[in-house]
């Protein structure tokens, strides 16, 4: 403690975090959602904050974009500061036809174009899958608040400008919608023996032509927040 990407002691983190990309959004949700927020990680400028939602002591930390960030931060929430649950809250674009804008999307299991997994040196292909425990409870929780999600496998790619455009070929094998993120963390959390889950926003629909703000993707998507918060407190 620290570490080089983290400046926080032992004990500053909760065992629960959430986790979005933009750690602008980190502090939204400390400052709408968590009671009494204290700042414990600012290097290189990936906000993480701990406060308590409902009681529940919760923290909120940016993982930054793409695999290898959260591969570097969700490892050393894991490994080095005994995070038993870290919940990805991100956007994501939609694949999947019955898909729409600003819908809930909860990654059951991270389909990727990632070579991430080689490290492991596994003979076979690796299925990224999200933890039932904190699955099975974002389900209820979104169930509970009545918001229009979906279950399902998603995609979590290394390329944001794809030269293959390759969407078409994911939707026919049923992938719901696309990210940067997820398949890294279920990884790193099934290595760790912890726990894992994405919980999207549909911010683009990339084959239909419509999209958000950047200010709806950093501060609107509370459904998402909501139901990952909701989340935390029942695997408390």
């Amino acid at each position: 403690m620290p570490t080089p990407h983290n400046n926080a002691k032992k004990g500053d983190i909760a065992k629960t975090v959430l986790m979005p990309g933009d750690p602008l959004r980190a502090r939204f949700i400390a400052e709408n959602y968590l009671e009494a927020p204290v700042c414990y990680n600012e290097v290189r400028g990936m906000l993480g904050f701990t406060g308590t939602y409902k009681g529940v002591p919760v923290s909120v930390q940016g993982s930054g974009m793409g695999m290898p960030s959260i591969g570097i931060y969700s490892w050393e929430l894991f490994n080095e500061y005994d995070v038993e649950n870290i919940i990805r809250v991100g956007t994501a674009g939609s694949i999947a036809d019955n898909v729409s804008l600003r819908d809930v999307v909860i990654g059951m299991s991270a389909s990727t174009n990632s070579a991430y997994a080689s490290q492991y040196r596994l003979p076979g292909t690796y299925a990224p899958t999200a933890s039932w425990k904190l699955l099975s409870a974002a389900v209820k929780s979104a169930e509970e608040q009545g918001s229009r999600f979906h279950v399902g496998n998603i995609l979590s790619s290394d390329t944001f400008y794809d030269d293959a455009n390759s969407l078409a070929d994911w939707q026919k094998m049923g992938v719901l919608a696309i990210e940067m993120e997820a398949a890294a963390l279920y990884m790193n959390a099934a290595r760790a023996g912890k726990n894992a889950l994405c919980i999207l926003t549909v911010s683009d629909c990339p084959l239909k032509g419509e999209s958000t703000t950047a200010e709806e993707r950093q501060t609107t998507f509370r459904s998402m927040m909501e139901i990952a918060l909701e989340t935390a407190i029942k695997v408390k």
